[in-house]
């Protein structure tokens, strides 16, 4: 005589079989991506385990503007703070060609309201200028709480809208003011053949952190002759791009020379950045997890510059 529940129990058995291969799939799909670091999708990161604000590589490039900014006006790293709590609250940290009214760019400042022209407003560097203009006229700012230092620059209608982005802001300024080594890293994908500009990183350079950030540009790679073909090499002086308001001596220095490393790293992108090195630590472009690797030997630096190296 036949079993009734036989059929019912296949049906059971095939279904469990089923979920169980969608479950070890998906389990291959995560632990490939954790391994690869998705390089088929660039991004960005800065902090660690469930204390990590993921972000694109556009994104990061104007934080580190924004940042490289406000201590070039020789702020605290609290002014940078604000500065990126308001601009990811404002436009997500997106260089924005719209917004309320005539609002654009990172603050989404008006024209109509004497904060510029719109050329001059869609420059991070001018509109990030402007904001920490407005900071520093609020008396005691650094000592207020971030909704209300920012809301006396910004006027905005929702105020209290800026406290959510205190703790990503907070990361972030750690780690492009320097106080956090090695905490910001991005995948930016393998060189797609696309050449980096030496000048254009120069410029960038001395317009973000001023004259004594120029850095000095080198044929080759680490251990090779000035004279050696390879990818263009820039080497960044570290103690003579300290901030006007940063006290000397090593740590400072150290903490200058992780605020440059990073800002390349985040502005890997658009530079065409395939590797930045300081002391001992290296990040590579196109790497799995996009991180910082420890490096010994040639392949360091002595801690008195930053080594840059672009596509070729």
């Amino acid at each position: 005589m036949s079993d009734p529940t036989r059929p019912a129990r296949r049906g059971r058995l095939a279904r469990s079989a089923a979920a169980l291969a969608a479950l070890l799939g998906l389990a291959s799909y995560v632990a490939f991506h954790q391994v690869t670091g998705s390089r088929g999708t660039p991004r960005c990161s800065v902090g660690s385990g469930d204390n990590r604000y993921t972000f694109t590589p556009d994104q990061a490039s104007n934080a580190a503007t924004i940042a490289a900014v406000g201590t070039g006006r020789g702020l605290p790293e609290r002014a940078v703070t604000i500065a990126l709590a308001t601009a990811l609250q404002e436009s997500a940290l997106r260089n924005i060609e719209h917004g309320d009214r005539d609002s654009l760019g990172l603050f989404q400042q008006r024209p109509s309201m004497g904060w510029g022209t719109p050329a001059q407003i869609l420059d991070p560097v001018y509109s990030a200028e402007k904001f920490y203009a407005g900071l520093e006229k609020v008396p005691g700012y650094s000592r207020l709480p971030l909704t209300v230092a920012a809301q006396k620059v910004q006027k905005s209608g929702f105020p209290q809208a800026y406290a959510k982005h205190e703790p990503d802001a907070a990361l972030l300024a750690a780690a492009l003011t320097g106080r956090s080594p090695a905490a910001l890293s991005c995948t930016t994908g393998d060189p797609d053949g696309v050449p980096g500009d030496p000048e254009r990183v120069r410029a960038e350079l001395v317009r973000a952190f001023g004259k004594g950030a120029a850095p000095e540009t080198v044929t080759g790679g680490p251990g090779a002759g000035r004279s050696a073909a390879g990818p263009p090499v820039l080497l960044v002086p570290v103690r003579a791009a300290r901030g006007a308001g940063a006290a000397p001596g090593a740590g400072e220095d150290e903490r200058r020379g992780w605020e440059l490393a990073q800002w390349a790293v985040a502005r890997a992108g658009t530079l065409r950045i395939t590797e930045v090195t300081f002391g001992d630590r290296s990040w590579r472009a196109g790497e799995g997890r996009g991180g910082w690797s420890k490096v010994s030997g040639a392949l360091a630096t002595d801690g008195e510059s930053v080594r840059v190296r672009l596509a070729s």
